[in-house]
């Protein structure tokens, strides 16, 4: 990881750069499996499936049995369980401050206009495997969804070469209610839950992270269904005076680094003195960690920035909008005044990105790759679906007609003038 100054623009455009989420050949391959299971269904998944992931089976053994769902809690840490249920508990307390209900506006003369909020019908989610597990991803992506009314959701997560799904994520489908999970991975996941199958219900909504397949698949299905994002890399940017502690600063980095080799980890500070001893303590803490070949590849691509200012700071974050944002200096609220553009920020030295990771009750499905300032995170809002409604009594349409004449009329449509004044 190298220190630069805010003033060297060439360096820093450099580090500031993310890696496009694409590769020309993950989109031909993933169009092939597309147009696989969209034509040959279940018989396809089977196919991929035992090509893919190394496990062979059946349409009938691509869906998990409720004897798994027994077996798994068995297997289970009861202080995972006791972990998972709490996190469940914050996450369901924050999206329920999410729902809101529609509305309708009326004038004196019959006008009624208003907004119907009507959940999607069925939800799919996608909970990756391979290179970690992640029960949190079932828990931040079910539980907006169980609050908004989803009707029917379900879940595809890749199993093992031996054909079962890792118990701690049977364990959190199984607390959100969640009977429907399928053992299919990667692209071919998501072509099930899109196009549906005799096995696979077809969903309205996709979510969840994947790889890059993944991405490109969702990326490629939508319009057959919704998706959240296209997730990419995991990022961190923190903005830090001499007042942030090193150790935790270098702690936090290390958080992310260990996400991924394309992780983007960042540190913006306009001391010189933590900027050398954050870079110390990560040189040291790193040597702790066990994926230390994919927390050094990950460090190459940050940097430690050393600004004017923290105004300066807040100004370059807001150009990254950033997916995760820390902000541990002695001006926290006023630089969260200055936030415009990030997934989520954590303020102060006891608020590491870890507990939105986990617990505290926020998503950590967040906008990646630049996507915050346009986008937001993974809420109940994103499966409902707004629909407007409009009644008019006799005179309120009236009252409107020579408006709605004049208006056509400039837009050469007069049959819409016409379905107007033929009422009256």
């Amino acid at each position: 990881m190298k220190i630069i100054r805010s003033t060297d623009t060439k360096q820093l455009e450099t580090y500031f750069k993310r890696l496009v989420n694409a590769d020309s050949r993950a989109a031909s391959d993933v169009k092939r499996i597309l147009a696989a299971v969209a034509s040959k269904g279940d018989i396809a998944l089977v196919s991929l499936t035992a090509r893919l992931d190394g496990f062979k089976t059946s349409p009938m053994g691509l869906k998990v049995k409720p004897s798994e769902f027994k077996h798994a809690k068995k297997e289970v840490d009861p202080g995972i369980i006791s972990a998972l249920l709490t996190a469940k508990k914050n996450i369901a307390a924050f999206c329920r401050k999410q729902i809101t209900g529609g509305f309708s506006i009326s004038s004196g003369d019959g006008a009624k206009t208003g907004m119907l909020q009507i959940p999607v019908e069925t939800a799919g989610i996608y909970v990756p495997g391979g290179k970690a597990v992640y029960p949190s991803t079932v828990l931040m992506n079910a539980i907006p969804a169980l609050t908004a009314g989803v009707k029917h959701i379900e879940m595809c997560t890749p199993a093992g070469q031996d054909g079962k799904v890792n118990p701690v994520i049977l364990a959190a489908a199984d607390l959100c209610g969640i009977k429907d999970v399928y053992k299919i991975g990667g692209a071919q996941a998501i072509a099930a839950m899109a196009y549906g199958t005799k096995t696979v219900r077809r969903a309205d909504k996709i979510v969840g992270p994947g790889n890059i397949y993944v991405a490109t698949a969702k990326r490629m299905i939508f319009g057959q269904a919704g998706i959240d994002s296209i997730a990419g890399p995991s990022e961190v940017l923190l903005i830090a005076d001499s007042s942030a502690n090193p150790e935790y600063a270098a702690a936090d980095l290390l958080a992310q680094a260990e996400h991924d080799e394309d992780a983007t980890c960042i540190l913006l500070t306009d001391s010189g003195r933590l900027a050398k001893e954050t870079l110390e303590a990560l040189n040291r803490q790193k040597t702790c960690l066990p994926k230390s070949a994919i927390i050094e590849a990950a460090l190459k691509r940050g940097c430690i920035v050393i600004v004017k200012t923290l105004e300066e700071a807040a100004r370059l974050s807001n150009i990254f909008a950033p997916e995760h944002l820390q902000l541990m200096t002695r001006k926290n609220e006023k630089l969260l005044k200055l936030v415009r553009n990030a997934g989520a920020v954590f303020i102060g030295n006891y608020s590491p990105v870890a507990l939105g990771d986990y617990i505290a009750g926020t998503n950590h499905v967040l906008p990646t790759s630049g996507s915050a300032r346009f986008s937001s995170g993974l809420s109940v809002s994103d499966f409902i679906k707004k629909i407007g409604y409009v009644e008019y009594s006799r005179q309120a349409l009236r009252n409107v007609k020579l408006k709605i004449e004049k208006l056509a009329e400039s837009e050469g449509l007069r049959a819409h003038g016409k379905s107007v004044s033929c009422r009256l």
